[in-house]
């Protein structure tokens, strides 16, 4: 995870709140305050993904709310654990008794599959920071968004980024048959294969701790590069299991691993080299821009941690649901109304949707696992990497 040592005690500390629901308390009524939920895993396997964004909102919040606006915004945080099942009676509350006017997230694309049904019919606008499931902006809702690129772009970026910077001829595809890995996995495959690389895919289950059969049918293949559409627990055993294997091909994942448990989970330096994309941007040198270092201090100095996956994205989501606000929007359809013609200043990127929801600008990185550290190699389609 991201947050390690003392940060993660006092992260889980605070989360422990969070998980009811009840980061800042309020109601959504009495027209001086409104309130945003959040929606995403804060507790379970893979929230090292999931508690940066969160923060990031946080962050965003409140900074808004210390200039003493005339509406204040009141967070509320709704623990999925990632898991569709828990998500769509929390979305109901959220909507029922707690009156939310918009929601941040859900956190991961098969939740988000789950409760955008409810948040559309409820009528509540959603930006989430993280889901990219290329399905979910083809599903017809008015009330959607996200603040990140979906698969088809990331995939794409992935599978050129081997076929060009790696030269890989043969890939081994691996994925975790998740609404988010699977079809990511795809994409990456497709693209591979249109630069004339050859193939082969395996799945696996997530939650199995044995992995022997992708193992083997990927040391059988011999391939320069192995894909894996998933998320960082089972990537880090994975990567352990084809290291332990004697498979040595370099490992490449998507925005699902970036995290430091995926080097944890790996063992040693098996995560080593290993290349992570995600339309996301973590930049705290401010490689990319000066408005990623800005932010990436002002995170440090209120966490007391690095930025990290989505953590911007985070930050720029609950910017839209301020943005709103601010022009004295405060019920759910007028806040929608607003998020279809926002354009401002991002730190990830300009906050701007396209009619379907999606970003209108989506960029994907490519970071380089390097023992605990994951920094930033450069934009997909120009970065190099050594070796």
């Amino acid at each position: 995870m991201r947050v390690t040592g003392a940060v993660a005690l006092s992260a889980a500390l605070a989360l422990s709140a969070a998980a009811c629901g009840d980061d800042e308390g309020g109601s959504s009524g009495g027209g001086d305050s409104v309130t945003i939920g959040f929606m995403g895993d804060l507790t379970g396997a893979n929230s090292g993904i999931v508690i940066p964004p969160k923060q990031g909102a946080q962050m965003a919040i409140d900074e808004y709310n210390a200039t003493n606006p005339k509406v204040k915004i009141n967070l509320k945080t709704y623990d999925s654990q990632g898991k569709g099942e828990q998500a769509l009676p929390l979305a109901k509350t959220a909507i029922t008794k707690d009156k939310i006017v918009g929601m941040i997230g859900p956190a991961f694309s098969g939740e988000s599959q789950q409760v955008g049904p409810a948040l559309e019919e409820g009528k509540i606008p959603s930006v989430s920071p993280s889901a990219t499931n290329s399905a979910l902006t083809k599903n017809g809702w008015k009330y959607y968004h996200r603040i990140v690129g979906n698969d088809d772009a990331q995939g794409a970026a992935v599978g050129q980024f081997i076929a060009n910077s790696l030269k890989a001829k043969k890939v081994f595809i691996i994925h975790d048959n998740s609404e988010y890995g699977k079809p990511l996995a795809t994409t990456v495959e497709n693209t591979v294969k249109s630069a004339g690389a050859t193939t082969e895919v395996s799945g696996i289950d997530p939650e199995a701790s044995d992995y022997s059969a992708s193992v083997n049918a990927a040391k059988g293949f011999g391939p320069d590069a192995i894909f894996f559409g998933g998320y960082y627990a089972a990537g880090g055993k994975l990567i352990k299991q084809l290291r332990e294997g004697g498979v040595d091909a370099r490992f490449l994942s998507g925005d699902g691993s970036l995290d430091k448990g995926l080097a944890s989970g790996a063992g040693g330096t098996n995560a080593d080299g290993s290349i992570i994309a995600c339309p996301c941007l973590i930049d705290p040198t401010g490689k990319a821009s000066a408005a990623s270092k800005k932010f990436s201090d002002a995170y440090k100095a209120k966490y007391g941690s690095e930025t990290a996956i989505y953590s911007a994205e985070g930050y720029d989501a609950a910017t839209a649901f301020i943005e709103a606000v601010k022009a004295g929007n405060t019920t759910p359809e007028k806040i929608n109304e607003f998020l279809s013609t926002v354009n401002v200043p991002g730190v990830s990127k300009p906050i701007k949707f396209t009619p379907q929801g999606d970003p209108a600008v989506a960029d994907v990185y490519v970071y380089e696992v390097k023992g605990q550290t994951l920094p930033l190699l450069g934009n997909a389609k120009d970065a190099k990497v050594e070796g």
